[in-house]
């Protein structure tokens, strides 16, 4: 896969995230914000910035499949077929969270919401990271979110470490949120 970050920036933005900071950077329908999922600090931070509860949980965003299967429970094959078929791509499926899923990303659920994004941005953090990242909406609770790198400067400047600059993919909504059990659609 052809880099689609400037290396500097990939640089940069890893360092963010490995030092317990928060980073924008674009997504399949809007820009988001994103840290390491397992430093209660940076989440904290992250939701402080966002204005959200951590009660609600948060999507975590991978470049594939092995970078999340240990944050899962067990399920029929058939379910976990469904949801693979669906990745690389803007869908989200939550699944029973395992003992690894650390309470502030599943907050007053025993659930985590997982994707495997087919942006190239996305992509390329994630298997840079070495890992899966979290993935909310860049924008304070209630308010749009934000889809263009000028924009995350002008609203949130020195309040996060660093913006991924890049284009935002071609959905017009936020992704799909399916329970992976039910195939009950959670939000469209």
């Amino acid at each position: 896969m052809p880099s689609t970050i400037d290396s500097t920036a990939l640089k940069t933005a890893l360092t963010c995230l490995k030092e317990g900071g928060v980073i924008a950077y674009p997504t399949e329908a809007v820009y988001g914000f994103g840290c390491d999922p397992f430093n209660f600090d940076a989440v904290t931070r992250l939701l402080q910035l966002k204005q959200r509860s951590v009660n609600k949980g948060l999507i975590l965003v991978a470049a594939n499949w092995q970078q999340i299967a240990g944050l899962v429970e067990p399920i029929p094959p058939r379910a976990l077929a469904q949801a693979l078929s669906t990745w690389p791509g803007p869908n989200t499926w939550v699944f029973p969270a395992s003992a690894m899923v650390p309470n502030w990303i599943r907050g007053n659920h025993q659930t985590v919401a997982l994707r495997v994004s087919a942006h190239p941005i996305v992509q390329e953090l994630c298997l840079a990271y070495g890992g899966c990242i979290v993935s909310t909406s860049a924008n304070r609770e209630g308010e749009p979110p934000l889809r263009d790198s000028r924009t995350m400067q002008m609203m949130f400047g020195k309040q996060i470490d660093f913006i991924v600059s890049g284009k935002v993919g071609g959905q017009g909504n936020p992704t799909v949120i399916r329970d992976v059990i039910s195939g009950d659609i959670l939000r469209s």
